[in-house]
């Protein structure tokens, strides 16, 4: 059995010295060599760290390893090149069943020996995803007999994917999304019996789907959106038993919606959005009992909005907006306890419904419910707009964004804010209910956050002395940043984080609102340039001066939005002259005056000296964690998703009394 202090002897003799939350130094290629009792390691996990350089090859040393997590750091193999091809030195650990590698700057090609006799005896998952892996996908994977899990998803993948996957009879995830491949989907797909989920959104595909793929009745996900498929959606796929989300948007299906759609009765998700649909919604939508989000939209429906949508009793989104449809909205909707129906009618503007249905005099009633915009319903004001307390007829408090459109600007932030917030579905973002535009009013009915804006409340009296709480809100708007940078089709750049634009609802959890300069990014852009410009204070250098955004933008505001948070200082404060700004007061303090300078009411001097001093360690983690989002240069910054790994990890150590390490050692 292997002592403790083995094993941090091997970690520093791998990443060199151990500086908190991070390991700082590269791995050396032949620090696995150095004890002989490594070679009985079975578990190295490493994940979500700030390790560089390059994973040594001789990790194919741990002749015992099983399972191997380097994903969330910054290594940068290039497999092209056989002296940094670790995972050909892998294959000789043949007891290996689980290598993790995902978000790594990981170049080249994935090797052939990926498919070598030991990998295949062993190897049940395979997680690679946020590489930068290019060229095609070698045939020889398909030799992986015992695989379950495979994700190859967001890298630079080309070429079409290989038929041999269809070997992969124990296969239940399969993940390719968002790569650069051509070709169809292999009809070898349908032998792959136990897939549980398929995802190949974004990935370049084409041509018809297999009409077996209905015949893989152990599908529960299918992923298929923005690609270039054609023709009828296979009438199969109408008859998977137990599938919950059919998700096909943004291809070219043509053909009607059949009947047999009623045989979805397990699903929860259909999203058919922009392709080439036509005829009439058949009724029998109305059996799906646990559907709860439908969007057919951007199609060629005709027809009528069938009754029979007033069975749908789990429905919380229903979007069919920009359709050739016609008549009424059916009285029958009116009885639904909450759900938004987004719906395009003869005039402009989109007509959002939730709880009940607004009538086409929404300019009147929000004037109604906020008393012709009283200043005693004022809720806040900005630059473009103010918004205001409402109270509706049917007694539901409701917020208010009235645009001035004597301003500059007002009438493109509504079209934006419209376009964006149509389609956005995340717990941590403020809900649009409904829109008005006339020629001469605009205004966004939204959810009512009954405590206010985050800025309000941090510097009131009722603000949180725990850090626990303070960390929960801002894991809420890094989860809604990362859904914006990742989770929606394509990526979406706030433009402009701050306290005032976070509202915190009757929980206390964080929604993150007000889109109006917001940048909605296309297809594979990752740059775009701008005249209007965020909050000063708040704004990353690059978009400062220059008018550069990408999502890195929105890393560096929640940079200095975590430093706010803990120091309880604006980077606006009256303190910051000249040269000295927040990052470099916080930067400079760091780490052995950091207690000079966060926000003493977190210091309590009653708690036991160990959960004080576990607690300053924890913040010092979460300031490393800000002097990172807002470095100068936006390639330095991380990525949303590498940020909210680490808040939750920096949370969980806070709900323990004191930081415990997890070791798991091989007897």
């Amino acid at each position: 059995m292997w002592a403790a202090q083995d094993y941090f002897l091997f970690f520093e003799q791998f990443h060199g010295k151990h500086t908190g939350e991070h390991w700082d130094l590269v791995a050396t290629p032949d620090s696995c060599s150095r004890r002989e009792s490594v070679i009985w390691l079975t578990i190295l996990d490493v994940n979500g760290n700030s390790f560089s350089g390059n994973i040594p090859i001789t990790l194919g040393n741990l002749q015992q390893l099983q399972v191997l997590r380097l994903g969330s750091n910054q290594f940068t193999n290039n497999l092209s090149i056989p002296e940094q091809d670790f995972l050909a030195s892998l294959t000789y650990c043949k007891n290996l069943s689980f290598i993790r590698i995902s978000i790594n700057p990981i170049t080249g090609l994935l090797p052939k020996s990926l498919g070598s006799a030991n990998m295949s005896a062993s190897l049940q998952n395979f997680i690679a995803f946020s590489c930068r892996f290019s060229g095609m996908i070698p045939d020889e994977i398909g030799n992986l007999n015992n695989l379950v899990w495979l994700t190859l998803g967001d890298n630079e993948l080309t070429g079409e994917i290989p038929t041999t996957l269809g070997r992969l009879k124990n296969l239940q995830r399969l993940s390719i999304y968002r790569n650069k491949l051509q070709g169809s989907i292999p009809p070898s797909f349908c032998s792959l019996e136990n897939l549980y989920l398929l995802s190949l959104e974004k990935s370049g595909l084409s041509g018809e789907l297999p009409m077996c793929l209905g015949n893989l009745t152990s599908l529960r996900e299918i992923y298929l959106g923005r690609n270039g498929f054609s023709s009828n959606i296979p009438s199969s796929l109408w008859s998977i038993p137990r599938i919950q989300v059919l998700s096909l948007y943004d291809n070219s299906f043509t053909g009607s919606l059949p009947p047999e759609i009623s045989s979805l009765s397990s699903v929860t998700e259909l999203d058919l959005h922009g392709n080439q649909l036509s005829g009439e919604i058949p009724s029998t939508i109305g059996q799906l009992q646990n559907l709860a989000n439908l969007s057919l939209s951007d199609n060629k429906l005709n027809g009528h909005i069938p009754e029979s949508f007033a069975d749908l009793r789990s429905l919380q989104y229903l979007d069919i907006s920009h359709n050739n449809l016609s008549g009424p909205i059916p009285k029958s909707l009116e009885s639904f306890p909450s759900m938004s129906l987004v719906e395009k009618f003869q005039e402009e503007g989109i007509l959002r419904i939730s709880h009940r249905i607004f009538s086409q005099d929404l300019d009147y009633e929000i004037l109604k419910a906020t008393y012709n915009l009283d200043i005693g319903n004022l809720i806040g004001k900005g630059s473009i707009g103010s918004v205001y307390k409402g109270t509706f007829s049917n007694e539901t408090t409701l917020a208010v964004k009235v645009f001035d459109l004597d301003v500059q600007g007002a009438f493109k932030s509504f079209d934006i804010e419209c376009q964006i917030m149509r389609s956005l579905r995340h717990r941590n973002l403020v809900k649009v209910i409904t829109s008005c535009s006339n020629l001469d009013f605009k205004a966004l009915v939204v959810e009512y956050m009954s405590n206010g804006n985050l800025e309000k409340w941090l510097y009131s009296p009722n603000c949180s002395s725990k850090i626990t709480e303070r960390l929960g809100i801002l894991i809420d708007v890094a989860s809604a940043l990362e859904y914006l940078h990742q989770g929606y089709s394509s990526p979406i750049v706030h433009c402009d984080l701050k306290p005032s634009n976070i509202l915190l609802d009757e929980n206390m959890v964080a929604h993150v609102g007000d889109f109006g300069i917001s940048k909605l990014f296309m297809e594979d852009q990752r740059m775009a340039q701008t005249k209007t410009l965020g909050t000063i204070g708040y704004m990353a250098p690059e978009y400062g001066s220059s008018g550069l955004v990408s999502t890195a933008v929105d890393v560096y505001s929640y940079g200095i939005l975590l430093m706010e948070t803990f120091t309880r200082k604006k980077p606006t404060d009256e303190m910051f002259l000249g040269e000295l700004t927040m990052t470099k007061w916080v930067s400079e303090s760091f780490p052995s005056s950091l207690m000079q300078i966060v926000d003493s009411e977190l210091l309590n001097t009653d708690e036991e000296y160990s959960r004080a001093d576990h607690d300053r360690r924890c913040l010092e983690s979460i300031m490393r964690l800000a002097i990172h989002c807002t470095s100068d240069f936006p390639e330095e910054r991380p990525k949303m998703e590498d940020v909210l790994v680490m808040l939750k990890k920096i949370n969980i150590e806070l709900h323990n009394t004191m930081p415990k390490v997890k070791i798991e050692l091989n007897h």
